[in-house]
């Protein structure tokens, strides 16, 4: 008598059973006839319980079966084949699996619908690292906003014989700590004040730790008494030496309370705007070069100098506040020329808080900063 030798194993049946994604085959109408070994451990939920027993879309949470009636079931029987669904699969023990399934339609010889195929790929670990990654970013966000407030904080100078304010308005998007920044200090005892508006490349904690260092350095070059020019210069030589700031756009200027002379320099940043009593406000061209380590340090900067009368005002700026997605930069330029004109009397304070409200696209992407310095005219 010989022994009887059991059946071989079925390499093809193995590999089903321990696919690294779960699957579960279909009738058109969800009734599950077939599930691996893959899906049972990570769902819990046994075969038996399972097979003509429950329907597919029975496993999901309450929305989504509702997709899968409304959108899921209707475009895999137009399309043959669905990919990359985020569904939320009841396991066992009442807790819910993320997951994507991705979902192929076979019909018969006659054309009919007859099986659906299902890979169900666990995303649980994909949604923590998801979670995780948003968690980070929200850190950096929060960083960064608390570098910038503490950099773009500060008692502004105040003399009599000044009008000074300033306007920030981050982008509306939230999303970015952005790189615009201001500052403004006396640079001796009252006589002349610093007027600082600048805008570093990038978003996030190293644009406002780069905003940082250039307004320190800015801070520590004026008090070496360097006319704008050869200020430009140095934060040229600074940004080359320590890999920071490149193409950095920055407006410096000084403005003498007692004569009222202006000097300024413009490193790529948008040109000043004058307005002087009697005349129609004017960019003020002068003074431009290229932005912070553009070409790499090379030393070359020009100045410019304006004779401001009392009654006149300065207007510094940021791209933000002129460059709209919705019209031209000239467009631009000239709404802000123009609003300036028609509402140059109201207080520096009354004409920025104007001029934000006045933005063509209230949902900018774009922060917008602005500093108005005026000389108050004797009594």
């Amino acid at each position: 008598m010989t022994e009887e030798t059991a059946p071989a194993a079925d390499p093809a049946e193995d590999l089903f059973e321990d696919l690294p994604c779960g699957h579960v085959s279909t009738r058109p109408d969800g009734t599950i006839v077939r599930v691996n070994r893959t899906f049972e451990e990570s769902t819990g939920l046994a075969r038996a319980d399972l097979v003509e027993a429950r329907r597919f879309q029975d496993l999901l949470s309450p929305g989504g079966r509702i997709y899968y009636e409304t959108h899921y079931a209707p475009l895999l029987h137009m399309q043959g084949s669905v990919r990359a669904i985020a569904v939320e699969i009841v396991r066992a023990d009442g807790s819910r699996m993320p997951a994507l399934i991705n979902s192929t339609l076979r019909r018969d010889d006659a054309d009919r619908p007859s099986v659906v195929w299902t890979s169900v790929f666990d995303a649980t670990d994909r949604r923590g690292y998801e979670d995780e990654l948003l968690r980070a970013r929200k850190r950096e966000q929060e960083v960064g906003r608390l570098l910038q407030r503490s950099m773009l904080s500060g008692e502004l100078p105040s003399a009599n014989e000044l009008e000074l304010d300033v306007v920030y308005r981050p982008a509306e998007s939230g999303m970015e700590v952005g790189g615009d920044w201001f500052d403004a200090f006396w640079i001796d005892d009252g006589g002349t004040v610093a007027l600082v508006v600048g805008d570093v490349v990038g978003h996030g904690v190293d644009a406002a730790a780069t905003m940082g260092q250039v307004r320190s350095a800015v801070r520590a070059l004026v008090s070496t008494g360097l006319t704008p020019a050869a200020l430009l210069e140095r934060l040229d030589e600074y940004a080359w030496r320590h890999e920071v700031a490149k193409m950095c756009t920055l407006v410096f200027a000084e403005l003498s309370l007692t004569t009222g002379v202006l000097r300024f320099a413009c490193a790529g940043h948008p040109p000043p705007l004058l307005a002087i009593p009697g005349e129609e406000p004017r960019f003020a061209w002068g003074g431009r070069s290229a932005p912070l380590d553009a070409y790499g340090f090379d030393g070359n900067r020009d100045e410019a100098t304006e004779s401001l009368p009392p009654g006149s005002m300065v207007l510094l700026y940021t791209d933000g506040l002129v460059e709209q997605r919705s019209q031209p930069l000239d467009d631009g330029m000239e709404r802000l020329r123009s609003s300036v004109g028609t509402h140059g009397s109201d207080t520096v304070s009354t004409l920025l808080g104007r001029l934000i409200r006045e933005l063509p696209d209230p949902a900018h992407r774009d922060d917008v900063c602005a500093l108005g310095a005026r000389l108050v005219p004797a009594e």
